[in-house]
């Protein structure tokens, strides 16, 4: 069972514009949080907080609805934050409803969750990563938050979509793994695992058009990884062997069952570059449900 409620986004947001001017009164060494705070101020305008109650726990999420949601059928984007983020920075970091504001996007906000790579007495907010783990609750989080979407929007079901960064992006494959018909398409960031159960999780998953960003420095989620997660993918999704250029960073591998794989092989480290949310948008573009 659950319950929702809509709260003001002045809640959400006032912190947000006290810093934003206090940072205007800041010394030049100060320059940049102030910029950083007057771009979240702007990114966060137009989302809502909603607030459910999802068996007995509180869970929260930013929306953001376009007006024509009410009458016109909208495609859908589900973001997730890394371990340790809040939904506030994932709307600032990916900006989806920025670059596509014809689509709902939802940020939802993660629980405090044992890490596997950090955090391993879970004292920051994170996703499970397996099936069963903490009782399912971020996967019954987000079957909430979509009834809730399709009850009181008109959803595009042909065109929803999931992608998230770091633990996000394992969040990602998990939903991909339970709850793949769901989804057009997926674009999980700096997501992988060595071996073990990883393999029986990338096992269990069925052929979908997918992005994986992964970044050649990645300290934190091992590069070599990643490497294998993306040749697994394409084996999967029946990929040509030989891709082609398809952005910046990007290799678009085609299939003929129209699952291909597009792989974002940025030179940076465990970080979301701020190219990526457009060319992430074009793949969500490029593929709906059939």
């Amino acid at each position: 069972m659950f319950t929702t409620r809509l709260t003001a986004p002045l809640i959400v947001f006032g912190s947000l514009l006290v810093a934003a001017s206090a940072a205007a009164q800041a010394p030049p060494d100060q320059a940049v949080p102030a910029r950083a705070a007057k771009r979240a101020e702007v990114v966060l305008k137009d989302l809502v907080r909603r607030e459910w109650t999802v068996g007995e726990t509180a869970r929260e999420a930013l929306l953001y609805v376009p007006a024509a949601a009410k009458t016109s059928p909208a495609p859908v984007v589900f973001a997730f934050h890394g371990h340790g983020g809040t939904m506030q920075r994932a709307a600032t970091m990916f900006h989806y409803h920025d670059v596509w504001p014809e689509a709902i996007v939802v940020y939802m906000q993660g629980l405090n969750t044992p890490g596997r790579l950090t955090d391993p007495e879970g004292k920051r907010p994170g996703w499970q990563n397996m099936p069963g783990s903490q009782d399912d609750r971020d996967l019954k989080f987000f079957d909430a938050v979509l009834a809730l979407l399709k009850a009181d929007y008109k959803v595009d079901e042909s065109r929803i979509y999931a992608t998230g960064h770091s633990n996000g992006g394992g969040f990602t494959y998990l939903l991909w793994r339970t709850r793949g018909d769901v989804f057009a398409a997926v674009a999980p960031s700096a997501a992988s695992g060595p071996g073990g159960e990883w393999t029986k999780h990338l096992a269990a998953l069925k052929p979908k058009p997918v992005l994986h960003l992964a970044g050649e420095k990645d300290p934190l989620v091992k590069y070599e990884w990643q490497q294998a997660t993306m040749e697994t993918l394409r084996k999967l999704n029946g990929c040509e062997p030989t891709g082609s250029e398809w952005g910046k960073w990007c290799t678009l591998y085609p299939s003929k069952t129209g699952t291909p794989v597009v792989t974002l092989i940025h030179p940076g480290a465990h970080n979301f570059p701020p190219e990526a949310p457009a060319l992430f948008v074009k793949f969500f573009k490029e593929h709906a449900k059939k």
